[in-house]
């Protein structure tokens, strides 16, 4: 009896949802992210930037520079990702590094279109700031 308390605590804890599981966050619909453009959104009181940089491929990042935390947008003129804070530049595509002092690309979050919605989920990296 003594080792199944700490055994069910350990599996109990497991199935638990965790500050990276959170539901989806629905953000707008496919028509709110035209082709060619970038939109800063929240998803869990953290700003997420969208970019459609072709019809049907809507990426989604962390808007926070990995840089100094300044929240980044988008440039279509020069297609890249832009943080105001020494000109970042980052890969609308891959959140990569393309230019500046940024030490590591923007974390991906999740992404799903459903029925014309987009919904955000989780992260999938390490947050600056975090």
């Amino acid at each position: 009896m003594g080792i199944l308390v700490p055994v069910l605590g350990y599996l109990l804890s497991r199935t638990r949802p965790s500050a990276n599981n959170l539901d989806p966050t629905l953000v707008g619909s496919v028509t709110d992210f035209p082709v060619g453009t970038g939109k800063v959104v929240a998803v869990n009181d953290k700003p997420v930037i969208l970019v459609n940089t072709k019809a049907g491929d809507i990426k989604a990042f962390s808007a926070i520079c990995t840089h100094l935390g300044y929240i980044v947008d988008y440039k279509k003129e020069k297609g890249v990702i832009h943080s105001p804070c020494h000109d970042g530049l980052f890969n609308p595509v891959t959140g990569a590094v393309v230019g500046g002092p940024p030490p590591r690309p923007l974390p991906a979050y999740e992404l799903w279109i459903k029925d014309a919605k987009v919904y955000v989920g989780r992260p999938l990296g390490k947050i600056y700031g975090t």
